[in-house]
């Protein structure tokens, strides 16, 4: 899966050199929604589907999804802000600005502080809006009396954001007759990091000391305008070398905030704290960051790409099942996305800079989502269809059938090679 791209070797790759955006930095500048990464809220974009097959009608849908939109998911994302403004207030460190800014924070960070990691209202609407529009593109996959397969992390968020989900879907079709997990076994599939230790399983991932990448903390100080960005707020901010982490963790707090607010309050709120440059390069290092810990992470995903083939093939063989749903989490999805290399988005460039242009972290955003579609035609093999966040995925290692669509038994041989050889025992 590993693809590190010399410029000769770039130029033969003719669909993943297609996938490379080199438009990103110009969309994050222009669009704040993409400039918070994985912290942004979900984009309802249209697209069209192409037509499948002649002959070929959907029958099964295999899904993972991110939870909607949510507080902040580490209260220290609030508390550091808190406590760093304040500390300087009573030094006498704030500028105007900087003054103005910690009066609007105290006024408004109690009660997201509270609420930390819980979903708000804007995620639950973005389930119910994904929900209603798979069925209205697949109507034939839940039509009549079907089963579906709803499992989700032991979350609170990803059981709203399930509950949410399922609740449209069963509006759609009263028929639907639902199954419901949430366990901490199960975690060994949602979330396999995140496992009980005794049910976690070991992978051989990337060998770090193999590639020749620029060390985030590094890269973000070549590409963040600390000075410019910490200098609205503070008159001197060498006072936060006192504070765990430094400025750099105060940055990376502070970028999660800014792009995680407006998912419960309003843009405007805020919007003054950086320009959309300054915004742009705080996501720069943010995305840099999230690709350089998928590296290792993504063999971690093994555990749910053999969940995916195994629920898949029970449906092929007629397990009465319309859909497998799960529900969990950014590090998982970005992670499982990277292992599949879609669009491109595992590609190891040379150049750190290079990164940007084939994973965009804004792909992840809240209630970020993979759906993988399957086909059926009398007498023929069965072709399955990616889609994420509602647009057609490519697979660059599988050559497809027609379109976006694949063979699912290529794809099959194209999973065991991934996993094979990788459990550590």
């Amino acid at each position: 899966m590993k693809r590190i791209l010399t410029i000769a070797a770039a130029a033969l790759l003719t669909f993943a050199a297609t996938a490379q955006n080199y438009n990103v930095l110009d969309e994050v500048t222009a669009d704040r929604r993409k400039a918070a990464g994985m912290e942004g809220p979900y984009r309802f974009e249209q697209s069209t589907l192409t037509k499948a097959p002649k002959g070929y009608k959907p029958f099964y849908i295999s899904h993972y999804g991110r939870h909607g939109s949510r507080y902040a998911w580490s209260s220290r994302t609030y508390n550091i802000l808190h406590r760093v403004l304040s500390d300087a207030h009573e030094a006498g460190l704030l500028t105007a600005y900087g003054e103005g800014f910690r009066s609007r924070y105290e006024d408004f960070y109690e009660v997201p502080l509270v609420n930390t990691g819980d979903l708000v209202e804007l995620g639950c609407r973005q389930h119910q809006g994904i929900a209603e529009r798979m069925y209205k593109d697949f109507p034939q996959v839940f039509k009549g009396a079907c089963k579906v397969e709803a499992r989700s992390s032991t979350s609170s968020r990803c059981i709203v954001s399930m509950a949410a989900f399922c609740t449209t879907l069963q509006k759609q079709n009263p028929k639907i007759d639902f199954s419901f997990e949430s366990t901490h076994v199960g975690m060994g599939v949602i979330a396999p990091p995140s496992a009980p230790q005794e049910f976690r399983r070991r992978f051989r991932g990337m060998q770090l000391s193999e590639i020749s990448l620029e060390r985030p903390g590094d890269f973000s100080r070549r590409v963040v305008d600390y000075d410019g960005i910490l200098g609205k707020l503070f008159t001197d901010s060498s006072f936060l070398k006192d504070y765990e982490g430094g400025r750099t963790a105060f940055m990376s707090e502070y970028y999660s905030f800014l792009g995680n607010y407006p998912n419960y309050a309003p843009l405007e709120l805020f919007a003054d704290a950086v320009t959309p440059e300054q915004l742009r390069g705080m996501w720069e290092s943010a995305n840099y960051g999230s690709f350089f810990s998928d590296l290792n992470a993504r063999y971690s995903m093994i555990p749910l790409l053999e969940d995916v083939v195994s629920k898949a093939d029970e449906a092929i063989a007629g397990k009465d099942i319309a859909a497998d749903l799960r529900f969990g989490h950014d590090y998982i999805l970005e992670a499982f996305c990277c292992l599949l290399d879609l669009n491109g988005c595992g590609t190891v460039p040379e150049k750190a800079d290079d990164v940007k242009y084939w994973f965009q972290s804004y792909n992840i955003s809240k209630a970020a989502n993979l759906q993988f579609v399957f086909y059926k035609s009398a007498g023929k093999p069965v072709i399955f269809k990616v889609l994420w966040n509602g647009a057609e995925a490519r697979i660059p290692e599988l050559e497809p059938v027609s379109g976006p669509y694949y063979a699912w038994d290529s794809f099959k041989a194209l999973a065991a090679g991934i996993t094979e050889g990788r459990e550590i025992k």
